[in-house]
């Protein structure tokens, strides 16, 4: 069962180009990951503070995965001083 995720992040003022170039960084990586079926990171043209990742993994195995790669390491013990607020949402595709 495939999962899709999205997370939002919201950068602290002065640091939106920052957590672009971090966010940024994970999406060649990721996309060559086994089981990635999508991902992307998006920001908001009308708050450019606001990232949004969305991603979609063939299973809980290949999300596991992802988790434990060294580039998902590096985002992980980089992007706090740099964001205001995070949070995650899995999401239903309908159709």
């Amino acid at each position: 069962m495939t999962i899709t995720k999205s997370v939002t992040f919201k950068a602290k003022e002065g640091a939106e180009a920052k957590m672009k170039e971090l966010l940024s960084a994970m999406v060649v990586p990721s996309k060559a990951e086994k089981g990635c079926l999508f991902y992307e990171i998006f920001q908001y043209e009308n708050e450019p503070l606001r990232f949004m990742a969305v991603e979609t993994w063939e299973n809980e195995a290949a999300l596991d995965r992802h988790k434990a790669s060294p580039h998902y390491a590096v985002y992980k013990s980089s992007y706090e001083p740099y964001c205001d607020d995070k949070y995650s949402d899995v999401l239903e595709v309908l159709g």
